[in-house]
């Protein structure tokens, strides 16, 4: 099996030529080449991301199919309904967005190691991630509840794409909180949809569907990369959520 190998200035592939083979390796684009804020900005301008577990080289992925929530899509279940409206009653209770990036990273990477014998969020991803962030292109949407972090996520967001990272929870439905967050900005903002990766019941549960890949690179390609927006985020983005019908 024939898997390019990057060096640190040699460019990635194109995301169709992901491996097709039907093993553990398909959607598998490329290896190596480093995590510079400039090779992250090349993969996500294509449509794909880096995956990889400790003692691997980097490995660049373009699956197919495509895990995405389509922003309108977002499934406001009748019992989270609740939660939420609590959430947002409550004035001890807030949502902030790029707060504490390294917390959320870590504890992120803390919760993809339960029941497993590694984490893919490895070293040198989270200095990647945090070094994305300082230039602005990568962010957290964090559920406080007085004055602590109980939940969250993080994403990474050029122009209108959106890819969504990892999220964590310290206690129940926190990272739910911050994802319907995340959907109610989007959404004020008119951004369409945010990628998952690939499929979850959980996010399926939530209205995220599975896509084919040429779809996805289309609204990848097509998006606008040039926009720049306040991560800021106002109680009144609730509003897009809240105006929702609730679902079972």
């Amino acid at each position: 099996m024939n898997i390019p190998w990057l060096e640190p200035d040699s460019p990635l592939p194109a995301p169709e030529l992901a491996q097709k083979n039907g093993s553990a390796l398909e959607g598998l684009v490329a290896a190596g080449g480093g995590l510079s804020v400039g090779r992250l900005c090349e993969a996500y301008q294509q449509g794909m991301f880096p995956w990889f577990s400790q003692g691997q080289p980097v490995l660049w992925w373009s699956p197919d199919p495509r895990m995405v929530l389509q922003t309108a899509d977002f499934k406001l279940h009748r019992s989270f309904r609740k939660t939420l409206h609590s959430f947002i009653m409550d004035d001890q209770c807030e949502i902030r967005i790029n707060h504490d990036f390294s917390a959320v990273i870590r504890h992120c990477a803390q919760a993809s190691r339960k029941g497993k014998p590694g984490t893919w969020i490895v070293e040198e991803m989270i200095l990647a991630y945090e070094a994305l962030h300082a230039q602005g292109l990568a962010h957290t949407v964090e559920t406080w509840q007085d004055n602590r972090l109980v939940g969250g996520l993080y994403c990474v967001s050029m122009g209108d794409t959106l890819f969504g990272e990892s999220m964590f929870a310290l206690q129940t439905d926190a990272s739910k909180i911050a994802l319907a967050a995340l959907v109610a900005f989007a959404r004020h903002h008119e951004l369409a949809w945010i990628d998952c990766q690939q499929n979850t019941a959980h996010l399926a549960s939530l209205g995220a569907r599975e896509m084919p890949r040429m779809k996805f690179l289309k609204l990848v390609r097509e998006a606008r990369k040039d926009v720049s927006r306040a991560w800021l985020f106002q109680p009144e983005y609730w509003q897009t959520l809240l105006l929702d019908k609730a679902t079972k």
